[in-house]
């Protein structure tokens, strides 16, 4: 336990020291800290109480007050809310992004989250291997870039698995793409950019592209080195090949919709969404949407041979009466009862009534 002593008043608790003392004033026996400590405990020397004043413009008490440390070097200018919001809108994106992979290359691809944090610039940019696929993306409702990086360990699978391969014995060359593996590669960054937009639509609708690529990202600087940016790390796997994929987003460039991305507002947006415009969007698509529709005028089961001796003029007998109604059929499913007749010269049906649980037709 250290001791201070010259923070309490100790006149009159010790002789005055002799010229040796005056040298080693600052030094005190086992006695004399008993002493002290024995002092402090009866009330004899009271325990300084250090005051901290806090200067505010538009606060004159510091009730309730929470005070925390700031590091300039590394400043968190987006709250612990913000971020989790952040990382459950980009969890959305990871999922839908790894099914939109499967279908695409025809095997199981699983995207996830694996970090959601935020630095400087400088860091980010530290941590990325050279040379690698760094993608400069624009968004058309916010006003500056954003970077996407994938790693090159999960490039040349999906380049192999593209071309025919396997990927079992890939090799992984060290060594910028060249224009047709950065043609091929595109084909995945454009449908991660659909996929992103689909997420952030709940937050704000917007439109992703790519600005620019680069292999070395020492030579991209969107943004000052000390400029703080969320960086989402995300983890692919594909049959037995696994790599990263980092989004850097600059504060400056979500710092507009950063009210929206607070958890109560985000979680809110998505519960409330306008389900009248969803219902119509869902309705006019499934509108245009071409079915086959048949007439099943009656049933009847026959021989292989008796159909191979068929011919014209046969009649086909079947148990239902003619009068009775035909069953209308919707992709093979009986939906509706309707009568036979003639329209302007074409054969027709009218409908009488949707078929009931109980009909048995």
């Amino acid at each position: 336990m250290p001791l201070f002593v010259s923070r309490f008043p100790l006149t009159g608790l010790f002789p005055a020291p002799t010229a040796y003392g005056a040298a080693m004033a600052d030094v005190l026996n086992q006695s004399e800290v008993d002493a002290l400590l024995a002092a402090v405990d009866t009330g004899t020397v009271e325990q300084e109480q250090r005051s901290v004043t806090i200067f505010s413009r538009h606060r004159d008490t510091t009730e309730g007050l929470e005070v925390k440390a700031y590091d300039f070097k590394r400043p968190e200018r987006v709250s612990k809310d913000q971020m989790r919001s952040l990382q459950t809108l980009h969890e959305s994106f990871a999922r839908n992004f790894g099914a939109s992979l499967s279908g695409f290359l025809r095997t199981i691809v699983e995207v996830k989250v694996a970090t959601c944090e935020q630095m400087t610039y400088s860091e980010f940019i530290a941590g990325l291997p050279n040379p690698t696929s760094f993608n400069l993306i624009k968004a058309d409702a916010l006003e500056g870039q954003i970077c996407l990086e994938i790693s090159p360990l999960i490039i040349y699978p999906i380049i192999d698995r593209l071309l025919g391969g396997t990927s079992h014995d890939l090799f992984i060359p060290q060594r910028p793409l060249t224009l047709i593996e950065t043609r091929l590669i595109g084909n995945v960054t454009t449908r991660g950019l659909a996929t992103l937009s689909e997420a952030w639509s709940s937050v704000k609708k917007m439109s992703f592209s790519i600005a620019a690529t680069e292999s070395n990202p020492q030579l991209v600087q969107i943004v000052p080195p000390n400029e703080v940016v969320v960086v989402i790390g995300f983890e692919l796997k594909m049959s037995n090949r696994a790599g990263t994929m980092n989004l850097c987003i600059p504060y400056n460039v979500i710092e507009p919709v950063m009210e929206e991305l607070s958890a109560q507002s985000w979680f809110t947006s998505t519960k409330n969404q306008h389900s009248t415009e969803i219902e119509q969007t869902v309705a006019s698509t499934l509108g245009r949407a071409s079915l086959q529709v048949t007439g099943v005028l009656a049933e009847t089961t026959i021989s292989l041979r008796d159909l191979l001796l068929m011919a014209p003029g046969d009649l086909l007998v079947t148990e239902k009466r003619a009068d009775q109604p035909v069953v209308v059929c919707v992709e093979d499913e009986k939906k509706f009862l309707a009568r036979v007749g003639c329209c302007r010269g074409n054969k027709a049906l009218r409908i009488d009534r949707a078929i009931a649980t109980g009909d048995r037709v």
